[in-house]
């Protein structure tokens, strides 16, 4: 929420607790009931939830949620916790292994990741009660569920009412980056928190069947309490035999299952203008940084399900609890085909990756969609047309608007990671890719890339963007001892890709991880780069040529007599020939 002063003063502390005044006011809400209201224990039941204790007001702090779940555990033989990682502030991050035991599928539910989006922890608590003391335990007859309540626990504890102030409840939301300001689903990449990478390791470990990351949405009113999604609606998926299985068997059970249980289930609607919903829903190619993307990449089916945030807090638990047991009653009942699934994807070898994609200017096609009433009125305040929403539902065909791949790339045999790149090394290590070390330096003939007019920025989760041009030439690069050589042929040979080749949107180039190709090395003073450029210029006519080109057209550089020399410097022996070259190089068999 932005505050602002007055006169230049500075805003005063905010208060712990907002009054009806300051709160940011929301859309009125339908009236709402539902079979899962069932679920709800009664007050005087023993094992109660915190939340259900408070009427949905309120959601349990880290220790009280900690504190709950070690009771539950010691109560049931069905229940483990574990410990998996630890936050930057020290806290632990733990989960709940529900199993009778045996070698079965898991379904791993994350709750958390964006700890003011808090519902899935709720809900999980509810459906862990149930299965281990209220008669659900069928639940693990065919699959073990793994449940990590709270991913972002530092954020957890940074309760305020002012959190999100697009969402009708808890009252005490925590926020939604992590201590060190990093949006835990834009790092699944490049890895830098420690919540991110403990999540990795424990997706390695588990290598789970299905996937599902709780979230709340942001955004407009729609009809809709439950929505959920994975890599590009199932549209733009590099993981088409699994994308197959959740766009199929999986959304024909899960949905009935939904509304079965009294809610509104959705594929998640992403607008194109939220206030003008007659332009479209739009979808789009995801990369690694996010869990769904990373999901593709990785071969690891993937949803992540958003609560409508517009929803009251009560209704949108509930939801996510039928959402998680639907889930678990689905891959119970399919595991065979969904494991099948799973290894069609990572036998695939697809020979070239999409890197850049532009909104298409057609609709791929129209969908129905409910909709919600609203009104339009001039803000005083914004001096502009906004909405205002009326609870109203709408009938309405919308169209989808999708992307078109505008730079693709043919992946090579493998590619080679110097040893100096520790950092790019250990994040391989991190996301279980395969590669070999040599012994001793090997000279080899590579394609190399050098970045043409880089441009840093924007600051994003912790990194200063890089982005740019790319030049590819062959060279003879010499590896040293302890570099890396890392094959297409894998079954993680497409998150290798996303990674490593330079123009992929999510590379470790493009999140800032070769800072060192932007430094430009040696020198020459100028007592002896001025003639040696006055030579230059006399022999080589075409030279001339194109240096009094670049006269003419850069002012600036014209006026710049560093720059200048510098020009010849880069022409020279003399230059810095690594400058600019990224230092990973492709293995391709040549034309």
């Amino acid at each position: 929420m932005t505050v602002l002063a007055l006169a230049g003063a500075l805003p005063a502390a905010l208060p712990a607790a907002a009054t009806a005044q300051e709160r940011a006011p929301l859309p009125p809400t339908l009236p709402w009931s539902g079979p899962s209201e069932r679920l709800i224990a009664r007050a005087t039941d023993p094992w109660i939830t915190p939340v259900e204790r408070s009427g949905f007001r309120t959601t349990p702090s880290y220790a009280e949620t900690s504190a709950w779940l070690d009771r539950l555990v010691a109560a049931s033989p069905l229940l483990t916790r574990e410990t998996f990682g630890t936050t930057a502030e020290g806290r632990a991050l733990y989960l709940i292994r529900a199993s009778k035991g045996g070698d079965k599928p898991v379904v791993l539910i994350q709750a958390g990741i964006h700890s003011g989006e808090i519902d899935g922890k709720d809900a999980g608590l509810m459906l862990l009660r149930d299965i281990a003391l209220h008669g659900k335990d069928d639940l693990l007859d065919r699959v073990d569920l793994v449940f990590v309540p709270i991913l972002n626990a530092d954020g957890h504890e940074r309760t305020s009412p002012f959190n999100r102030p697009n969402q009708r409840g808890p009252e005490n939301p925590g926020q939604r980056s992590t201590a060190q300001n990093i949006n835990l689903n834009r790092d699944y990449a490049k890895a830098d928190a420690p919540e991110t990478q403990a999540m990795i390791r424990l997706l390695r470990r588990l290598d789970p069947m299905l996937y599902i990351d709780m979230h709340v949405s942001d955004g407009f009113d729609h009809g809709y309490d439950v929505t959920y999604t994975f890599a590009g609606w199932g549209v733009y998926t590099r993981s088409r035999h699994i994308t197959d299985w959740l766009n199929g068997p999986f959304r024909a059970s899960i949905d009935p299952f939904v509304r079965r249980m009294g809610h509104h289930p959705h594929f998640y609607p992403s607008a194109i203008d939220e206030r003008d919903l007659s332009r479209g829903l739009r979808f789009a190619a995801e990369g690694p940084r996010y869990s769904t993307g990373y999901g593709d990449y990785a071969r690891i089916p993937t949803v992540l399900v958003e609560m409508h945030s517009l929803k009251p807090y009560r209704q949108r638990v509930l939801g996510a609890y039928a959402m998680m047991e639907a889930a678990l009653r689905h891959v119970g009942r399919d595991a065979p085909a969904l494991r099948s699934a799973i290894a069609g994807d990572r036998a695939d070898r697809p020979t070239e990756l999409p890197v850049r994609w532009q909104r298409r200017d057609t609709p791929i096609d129209t969908v129905p969609f409910t909709g919600m009433a609203l009104e339009r009125y001039r803000s005083p305040a914004s001096g502009e047309e906004e909405v205002r929403y009326l609870a109203r539902p709408q009938a309405l065909r919308l169209p989808l608007i999708g992307q078109t791949p505008v730079a693709t790339v043919r992946l090579p045999r493998a590619w080679w990671v110097p040893v100096s790149a520790t950092d790019v090394i250990a994040r391989l290590d991190l996301h279980g890719i395969a590669y070999t070390r040599i012994d001793a330096a090997q000279t080899l003939d590579l394609d190399m890339a050098r970045i043409i007019d880089p441009v840093l920025g924007p600051a994003s989760e912790g990194r200063i963007m890089l982005s740019g041009q790319f030049r590819h030439q062959r060279r003879r690069e010499t590896m040293p001892a302890g570099s890396v050589r890392i094959p297409y042929d894998q079954d993680r040979g497409l998150l290798a890709a996303a990674l490593l080749e330079p123009e992929s949107v999510d590379s470790l180039l493009a999140w800032g991880l070769f800072p060192a190709m932007l430094q430009k090395n040696g020198g020459i003073e100028r007592f002896a780069s001025a003639p040696m450029a006055d030579a230059m210029l006399a022999r080589d006519p075409a030279l001339r040529a194109a240096f009094e080109a670049k006269l003419a057209a850069d002012p600036a550089f014209a006026a710049d007599g560093e720059a200048r020399l510098a020009w010849f410097v880069d022409r020279s022996p003399y230059r810095d020939d690594r400058y600019l070259l990224y230092p990973v190089g492709r293995e391709v068999p040549r034309d």
